[in-house]
């Protein structure tokens, strides 16, 4: 029912309501898993991936039909900004669809107040910041701890080459799933969206009057990464489409390839500028 709801081409024109598709999704999918998993002995030791999951499925048929659509569209356009201005607003909306996520994500898992519900999230952010006692940083960050570096204290140029370096990889990681299931790539954004909302709970002490500027804190370099993201999983995407309704040697396909790999330069120039954002700019405003 809710996937009928949502038609990509009302989304067009504004790319915006999809922040509200987004909360829905998002609190829904907290909601069911916190009435029908958390008591379960066995089920609710793998909430925080249900979560996703719940989240992934309902987004599906959104992204399936949003890059059928945009692929369409690739077979009569070329050029570096005919491609940007042709699907400028796809992008958009996946970027609005993320931020209702990540909204939504944080409000719950403050107001529910069960680490359980992040527990995958939360051991994701104390692998990433004490790999050498994880147990003790879940323990530490549960809903009581102080907000610590979530990269560490490495040199400026280390630490650029070093997100340069994984953010490159979960580019490439978001391609392959892309391309092998065009809309795929929405669970490693769904993924990312609800290890930013665990990290924004640790930053703010739980505060819900802190969740603005929480989300100051990761989108002032995540919104670039994370459009990066989901310029690359449209382009995987529109290549898995033009490759079944074309074949790889018809020239519509080769128009297709054409602006997938300008899809792709784009993507990574943004996320060079987010790890320089997040470098040398982040540090600057929250310290």
């Amino acid at each position: 029912m809710l996937e009928s709801l949502i038609n990509p081409m009302r989304v067009e024109k504004g790319p915006w309501k999809m922040f509200f598709v987004g909360l829905v999704y998002a609190s829904l999918s907290l909601l069911l898993v916190k009435l029908f998993f958390a008591r379960d002995a066995v089920l609710s030791g793998y909430s925080g991936m249900i979560v996703v999951t719940f989240c992934v499925m309902f987004s599906l048929p959104f992204m399936y039909y949003l890059i059928k659509v945009e692929e369409e569209r690739d077979e009569h356009i070329e050029g570096f900004f005919s491609v940007w201005r042709a699907h400028s607003d796809a992008i958009y909306a996946f970027v609005w669809l993320f931020l209702g996520f990540v909204v939504a994500f944080s409000f719950w898992n403050i107001v529910l107040g069960d680490s359980n519900l992040f527990n995958a999230q939360l051991e994701t952010y104390c692998m990433i910041n004490s790999p050498g006692d994880i147990e003790k940083c879940i323990e530490l960050y549960g809903f009581t701890g102080d907000a610590i570096n979530i990269h560490g204290s490495s040199m400026a140029t280390g630490r650029l080459l070093s997100i340069i370096e994984n953010n490159m990889y979960v580019m490439i990681f978001t391609l392959i799933f892309s391309l092998i299931f065009g809309a795929g790539a929405i669970f490693v954004l769904a993924w990312n969206a609800s290890v930013i909302s665990a990290a924004i709970g640790i930053f703010t002490k739980y505060q819900i009057a802190d969740i603005p500027l929480g989300l100051l804190r990761y989108m002032v370099h995540g919104f670039p990464e994370i459009t990066a993201y989901f310029i690359t999983a449209l382009a995987g995407g529109m290549i898995g489409t033009g490759i079944v309704r074309h074949g790889i040697k018809d020239k519509l396909f080769l128009r297709v390839l054409e602006n997938v790999v300008i899809l792709i330069f784009m993507a990574i120039l943004i996320l060079i500028f987010a790890a320089l954002v997040e470098v040398y700019i982040t540090p600057l405003l929250f310290k």
